[in-house]
């Protein structure tokens, strides 16, 4: 008898607890959100952050709050989301380290692909740019091949990190040419930079806007860019494929939002929606264009499973060039 009248009673307010639930998604978001950005404040990451969550913010009639805690690679910002409620008010705008720390640490306090819900990949870096010092003969990638095989003479590349992108693009790229290259690693990408252009190390695959003012005054030469297409703001350098490994290419990363597993499907719909509708907007994609970057404000669905493509991706990468996991 009791457990009837529990099940009546259930069945009784059912109706209103999802009217409840429908009434608190039209009204989302009725308290400021906080947008976490895993990294420094001045980067490529929070500059582009802070971009598309101003016009969001504008548009959902809030206010959107960029948190930045960094560290790790981006383990502590992105611990401080998967800790928080689902529901709305805590999400991240996060890089492609997301995707190479479940392989270069040997365990993290959370689960990439379970604990993390997708909002909307935000946008695509098409390549790096591979420069050298002034000083080395290199005049294309055939001619790094060429000299990288020259076992009298090493050739050692910069990178910002052990397992940052930097370091695996170059090790893509060398196990696709058949080389071998000294890897030289440095605490981020401007010192790696500096290595280049002081002549400590012969070249380095490096985000494109961090070194374009360095190859337009001549400090380094750009040999080649590893998107599919040539980059559009140095259009006379070729592409890796055009300059000696047909078939060559890979992005510089990405931005993508996240929130903690279980928000409801109704929020992060509306998230990407905003999302999608502000990159539309010339003052916005204008930045992240001249920043190296394709606006992408993907769904949910489609950001989910190319999360889950570059998870796999880096995993391989890593195994491949025998990185041990921190």
């Amino acid at each position: 008898m009791r457990k009837f009248i529990a099940i009546s009673l259930v069945l009784t307010m059912l109706p209103a607890l999802m009217a409840m639930q429908a009434a608190s998604a039209q009204q989302y978001p009725n308290r400021p959100i906080r947008l976490v950005n895993p990294f420094a404040p001045g980067g490529t990451v929070d500059i582009n952050a802070r971009a598309v969550a101003a016009e969001v913010s504008r548009q959902l009639g809030g206010n959107i709050v960029i948190d930045n805690r960094d560290g790790a690679n981006g383990i502590v910002g992105t611990q401080i989301v998967v800790s928080a409620p689902p529901d709305g008010y805590t999400i991240m705008h996060t890089s492609t380290s997301i995707a190479i720390n479940p392989a270069v640490y040997k365990k993290l306090p959370y689960d990439t692909l379970k604990d993390l819900e997708p909002i909307t990949f935000v946008a695509l870096s098409a390549g790096y740019v591979v420069v050298a010092h002034p000083g080395w003969p290199a005049r294309s990638m055939r001619d790094v091949i060429a000299l990288a095989k020259d076992k009298a003479k090493p050739v050692a590349y910069s990178t910002a990190g052990i397992g940052n992108s930097t370091h695996l693009v170059t090790e893509m790229f060398s196990g696709a040419a058949g080389i071998s290259m000294t890897h030289v690693p440095y605490k981020g990408v401007a010192p790696a930079l500096n290595a280049v252009l002081a002549g400590e190390v012969q070249l380095m695959f490096i985000p494109p806007t961090s070194a374009v003012q360095h190859i337009q005054s001549g400090r380094a030469r750009a040999l080649a860019y590893t998107g599919k297409a040539r980059w559009p703001v140095l259009p006379e350098v070729p592409t890796v494929a055009e300059s000696g490994l047909p078939g060559f290419n890979k992005d510089a990363g990405w931005n993508l939002w996240l929130a903690p597993a279980k928000t409801p499907a109704n929020i992060i719909a509306r998230l990407q929606s905003e999302v999608h509708k502000a990159l539309a907007l010339p003052q916005v994609r204008d930045i992240f264009v001249n920043g190296g970057y394709e606006p992408l404000g993907n769904t949910p669905a489609e950001a989910r499973e190319f999360l889950r493509a570059e998870v796999k991706l880096y995993g391989d990468i890593v195994k491949k060039i025998g990185l041990q996991p921190n």
